[in-house]
């Protein structure tokens, strides 16, 4: 037998319903989304620069760095509910500093408490992967992303309504309430997240740079995490500097962008991803299949990326924000369920953890390198850069497929 790890043969999953993750989901999303929007202008505030206001990501991804991963493996160990709250007291504590702030190093100190603590997200996921079959992961993957695309319809609407009318804190005081409803959705409707009982074999530290090393090893998973890698390092550059970016290349009524216009732009991408999760994920990935999806996601993120560094109208922005949104909708479920049908189900959470990790690492670099290119104000280079990003994912994902064609024709 190999000694590296091995996607086993997985037992039915048992019947549990996934309202109850999505609902928790939702209320995560939505108070994350209440406060991307502002973060980097409620920085500004505090005289931050734009390296100093990007890098809050930076900060944030370097404590997920090391926590996802091991959070990830202890909820293979120990259950997937009792991480999951954990998980979730760290963000609401977060919220609570940030709103708190009076200096700019108490707006790193919350990012330091929520990145130390996060895995809520890798932690649905996992819980999704244990009571899924593999055939139906992508849809049941798609109700995180419908729950995105509701957090992002509703979160920054609420954002920009708020902040214009109570000041840039009260999203974040809303933030922290929605993360405490989360806890207490969490302990009160999630059923099940005990510990998976597949196997009982010796499993890798997630933590550990071997482990990794292993899983890359993997011929068939190599390709899907570097892609997964790329699809984050373009999303976050995306992410992290289209506040700053808006808000120097964009104008309404007369005035630059602000935390208003910001929301209602990611809103109307939020409004997208719902129609795009809930009405056709499934049915595109019954006719085309995961790995198409992912070309084609990545396809519409190059195309619309490079579209946006050369765009200066609000009308070519919402159009732009169509095709990139098409992108990022599709990539993200497509991905996570290739990578978790190459998983054992005790591998899921570590697994699971690693893309996390992945997403973290991407986080760490990307924020960093955003800010110094807005600092010297090469705003389209910034969205030029993630269109070259995603480039790179679709490159792998063709070398990918000309690899398993050799394969099959061997």
């Amino acid at each position: 037998m190999p000694s590296g790890p091995t996607a086993a043969a997985e037992p039915a999953p048992p019947r549990v319903s996934l309202l109850p993750v999505f609902l928790i989901v939702l209320v995560d999303v939505f108070g994350m989304t209440l406060v991307i929007p502002l973060l980097a202008i409620y920085a500004e505030t505090f005289h931050a620069t734009p390296l100093q206001a990007t890098m809050l990501v930076s900060v944030f991804a370097v404590c997920q760095l090391v926590s996802g991963p091991i959070i990830g493996h202890a909820s293979d160990r120990h259950g997937r509910k009792p991480l999951l709250i954990l998980s979730q007291i760290g963000t609401c504590i977060g919220f609570i500093v940030l709103a708190r702030a009076t200096a700019l190093w108490m707006i790193y100190l919350s990012r330091v408490i929520d990145g130390a603590t996060a895995g809520n997200l890798s932690l649905a996921q996992a819980y999704i992967a244990d009571n899924t079959p593999p055939e139906g992961r992508a849809k049941a993957f798609g109700l995180i992303g419908i729950a995105f695309g509701l957090g992002f319809f509703i979160g920054p609407g609420v954002t920009g309504f708020l902040s214009e009318h109570y000041g840039l804190s009260a999203p974040i005081y809303l933030a922290a309430v929605m993360s405490c409803t989360s806890i207490v959705a969490t302990m009160t409707l999630l059923r099940g997240g005990e510990a998976p009982r597949a196997t009982h074999g010796d499993r890798l530290a997630a933590f550990r740079f071997r482990t990794y090393a292993q899983y890359f090893a993997r011929p068939e998973l190599r390709p899907l995490l570097l892609q997964f890698l790329f699809f984050m390092l373009a999303f976050t550059t995306f992410i992290s500097g289209f506040a700053l970016f808006a808000e120097r290349r964009f104008t309404w009524n007369g005035h630059p962008f602000g935390p208003r216009e910001i929301g209602y732009v990611f809103s109307f991408v939020g409004f997208l991803g719902i129609i795009l999760q809930g009405a056709f994920i499934g049915r595109l990935v019954k006719r085309y299949g995961e790995r198409k999806l992912a070309a084609a996601g990545f396809a519409s993120l190059v195309v619309g990326y490079f579209f946006l560094g050369a765009t200066t109208s609000v009308v070519l922005l919402l159009f732009v924000a169509v095709i990139s949104g098409f992108g990022n909708g599709v990539l993200r479920p497509a991905l996570t369920s290739l990578v978790t049908h190459q998983a054992g189900a005790r591998e899921q959470g570590v697994v699971l953890g690693i893309t996390q990790s992945l997403t973290s690492m991407a986080a760490i670099v990307a924020p960093v390198v955003v800010g110094l290119l807005i600092e010297r104000n090469l705003l389209s280079y910034w969205a030029w850069l993630a269109a070259a990003l995603a480039g790179v994912g679709l490159w792998i994902w063709v070398g990918s497929q000309r690899a398993l064609r050799a394969v099959e024709a061997a």
